[in-house]
């Protein structure tokens, strides 16, 4: 069946937006992602008509607002093929689900000696929260390096397990190169020596079909507003074996089971890892989000990504001077460049006044930056509301800086 990109793009509001009487090129998807009306309608209906604060009363709002929660949740499940729903905890966002897991993953099992395996590529958010638990437990951060294409070495992956090591945490996809990881040989090598792994997938939810089970992933986290979904909701799955184990990462309502000034003991799963009022219509807009690429079907979703990336590849690399960082076949579609000694800001500057935007900086990425003596890059991240006729603006709007600054 053909990929009517027009009729998605009828979807989302905001892309009929016009931005310095130019209609906006919206290339800034691994930044935040649009949202369509299904997600928005879904947003305003629950504020309108069903809002109260869930697990907290027993008339008929809060039970209704109760219901669609915990049904945001299966959703999310069935979204990942994870085995249960108690496998499921909702979090802010995929930074606020990583921390949870290394504050308290490393509270049950770090000790001063041990040794976490990250890659050189990880976002900020796969990588601070890490050494935060190193510094504070004694253990040791080991970097797994990536070569000139943007590929992991997966011989040097093999040469830093070792007895030593107590997590590996890797990025499904990286959110400059574009490179998609080779999780599930990451996960199989690490279950060797029975080390659970984390999978950050704010960048591959949107793109690939995940499926938790067939990767054997240990943890698996993603953001909802890279998703489609709204600002503020995100996911932690993690395996029920852990997630019994690990002391809760916030203390407060709804994550207790009985409380007195002598002892507090925890309330079940999934809710021990949920403390306060959680964000229920956020959780509601996740699955409405989830619903609807469903619909249209992540495997289309991929193919028309792919073909955009192939085109947007092509008229990039003919601009005079333009590098991209990032080459590997496997790729999602993002490209990081830049063009010859021409400041990434400058570039993002002009293209926003044609209408384009792009993100320029490091991308909260900066060993990325350091490992190519750069100090940023301008990026383009595609998605299926997307058109070759945006690349062509882009590309257009490349020569134009080049005519003003090369």
């Amino acid at each position: 069946m053909e990929f009517d990109v027009e009729k998605i793009r009828q979807d989302f509001p905001i892309l009929s937006r016009k931005v310095y009487g130019q209609p906006i090129a919206y290339l800034d998807n691994g930044a935040t992602t649009q949202k369509p009306r299904q997600v928005i309608e879904t947003v305003r209906k629950y504020y309108e008509q069903g809002n109260a604060s869930i697990h907290r009363g027993i008339h008929f709002l809060s039970e209704q607002s109760t219901d669609t929660y915990e049904k945001a949740r299966e959703t999310v499940r069935r979204f990942i093929n994870a085995a249960s729903s108690s496998e499921i905890i909702f979090t802010s966002g995929a930074t606020g689900s990583i921390n949870a897991v290394a504050f308290s993953f490393g509270e049950r099992y770090i000790s001063e000696g041990d040794e976490v395996i990250i890659s050189e590529m990880e976002h900020h958010a796969n990588l601070v929260p890490w050494q935060m638990m190193c510094e504070r437990k004694g253990a040791r951060l080991k970097i797994i390096p990536f070569n000139e294409k943007g590929e992991l070495i997966f011989g040097e992956y093999e040469k830093l397990l070792t007895d030593k090591t107590r997590i590996v945490a890797i990025s499904h996809v990286s959110n400059t190169l574009g490179t998609i990881n080779p999780v599930k040989e990451i996960i199989r090598k690490a279950h060797e020596r029975d080390v659970p792994v984390l999978v950050d997938g704010a960048q591959a939810v949107q793109h690939e079909t995940i499926d938790v089970r067939d990767l054997d992933a240990d943890f698996y986290v993603f953001s909802g507003h890279k998703v489609y979904g709204p600002n503020g909701i995100g996911v932690l799955y993690g395996k029920e074996k852990y997630l019994y184990e690990m002391p809760p990462y916030q203390g407060g309502g709804d994550m207790v089971d009985c409380v007195t000034f002598e002892k507090t003991t925890y309330n079940q799963l999934p809710f021990k890892f949920e403390a306060g009022t959680m964000n229920y219509i956020g959780a509601a807009g996740l699955a409405a989000a989830l619903d609807y690429i469903s619909v249209i079907g992540l495997p289309g979703i991929r193919q028309y990504e792919h073909s955009l990336l192939e085109y947007a590849t092509m008229k990039l690399m003919s601009v005079p001077g333009l590098r991209i960082y990032g080459l590997a076949p496997e790729k999602i579609s993002i490209l990081s460049f830049l063009m010859d000694d021409i400041h990434p800001y400058d570039a993002g500057m002009v293209l926003d006044k044609l209408g384009i935007a792009v993100r320029t900086g490091t991308h909260c990425n900066q060993p990325v930056m350091d490992h190519y003596r750069i100090t940023g890059t301008l990026r383009a991240c595609l998605a299926f509301y997307n058109t070759t006729g945006e690349i062509d603006r882009l590309y257009e709007g490349l020569l134009r800086v080049i005519r003003m600054f090369g």
